[in-house]
């Protein structure tokens, strides 16, 4: 039989899951990532709606629809990003990097230090307009790969540094 802590049942508890263990302090990503992320769908959104504004002007109202369309997923991602761009986070611990992300659908990677095989730092032009950077963890294994995204240059640089110099220890100890 087991006992339920006291107040275990009281809303104020918080109670850790599988995505958010305990003592983990969690790093966010820049929110420049916004902005880059809504730029991006804008682009292509963009597109058809326009085509149906101007099919709707020139050939049939009813071509509204192909542009009401675009229009509505627009809306629905400036309501959406900035939450899923809040959920992203990063923790460095002893032995391995956790990376959370998703609000609906949650992940939880967790990268051994000792399986990453190289580290890259990106920035496409837009990210380096923005000023943010991704990092890109490679290990042994595909499925493990993780990124980071929407991370200042300079803590992407500092990052990449301490995961190469964390994963060359742990393999230097096999």
């Amino acid at each position: 039989m087991t006992s339920i802590p006291a107040g275990a049942d009281h809303p104020a508890v918080r109670h850790s899951g599988p995505f958010d263990p305990p003592d983990v302090a969690w790093q966010s990503v820049s929110p420049r990532l916004v902005p880059a992320r809504l730029i991006s769908i804008s682009v292509t959104l963009g597109v058809p709606l326009v085509a149906g504004v101007v099919l709707a002007v020139l050939v049939s109202p009813w071509f509204w629809l192909l542009a009401g369309v675009p229009a509505a997923l627009l809306l629905w991602a400036v309501l959406l990003v900035p939450r899923q761009v809040r959920a992203i986070g990063y923790a460095e611990r002893d032995d391995d990097l956790l990376i959370r992300k998703g609000i609906m659908f949650r992940s939880l990677v967790v990268v051994p230090y000792g399986r990453m095989q190289y580290v890259d730092v990106e920035a496409g032009p837009l990210d380096r307009k923005l000023g943010i950077a991704k990092v890109q963890l490679h290990t042994a294994s595909a499925g493990t790969d993780a990124d980071i995204p929407g991370l200042v240059p300079d803590e992407a640089e500092r990052l990449r540094d301490r995961l190469t110099a964390r994963g060359e220890a742990r393999l230097a100890g096999l």
